[in-house]
């Protein structure tokens, strides 16, 4: 919970900037690089947040990656920030909270469509107008294939989450058998 907290208090300080810059898009980039080199390299991250480290030698490490991505002098000096305050093992959560935000402004939200076989163009196209016709927003889909739920398909988009599979019809009938006993 307090990781939430935290992360959303820092994304919402560079949303502001962001947003004065009009420069969303290139902040959600950077910190997604950011984010996705600490989780994909242990050396890095540890480099950023073991407190074995002097904290001007973990800010010469998030200089060299920010100076390697090109960061804006915004996002340097928004990355160096982080991890004077001891923050950068939050970066993961902070670059989704700063996309959570950067959705919202756009009225976007993200869903999540399983089926237990891919879904055809057609009918992924399909459940998607069906989910923004829901929510009232524009619903960015991303598909995922799970045997276990036998056919059929369960959305989620945010806390709505629709469930049509014949595993959870199955689960119903076999709730309902128990209960008649």
């Amino acid at each position: 919970m307090k990781n939430a907290i935290l992360a959303n208090r820092y994304a919402k300080a560079l949303f502001s900037v962001a947003q004065e810059e009009n420069a969303f898009d290139e902040y959600a980039k950077a910190l997604h690089e950011v984010a996705s080199v600490m989780m994909a390299v242990p050396e890095v991250k540890d480099g950023l947040t073991n407190p074995m480290y002097p904290v001007d030698v973990r800010c010469k490490v998030m200089a060299h990656i920010a100076k390697t991505m090109s960061a804006s002098l915004v996002v340097w000096n928004f990355l160096d920030l982080v991890v004077r305050k001891k923050r950068a093992a939050f970066l993961p959560e902070i670059a989704e909270a700063f996309q959570v935000l950067i959705d919202a402004q756009r009225n976007i939200c993200q869903g999540t469509v399983v089926s237990a076989m891919p879904l055809s163009a057609e009918l992924n196209a399909k459940v998607q107008a069906t989910l923004e016709k829901i929510t009232g927003k524009q619903v960015v889909l991303s598909s995922q294939v799970d045997p276990s739920i036998i056919g059929g398909i369960v959305a989620k988009v945010g806390d709505l989450v629709l469930d049509g599979s014949i595993r959870s019809q199955l689960q119903g009938l076999k709730e309902s058998i128990k209960g008649s006993e």
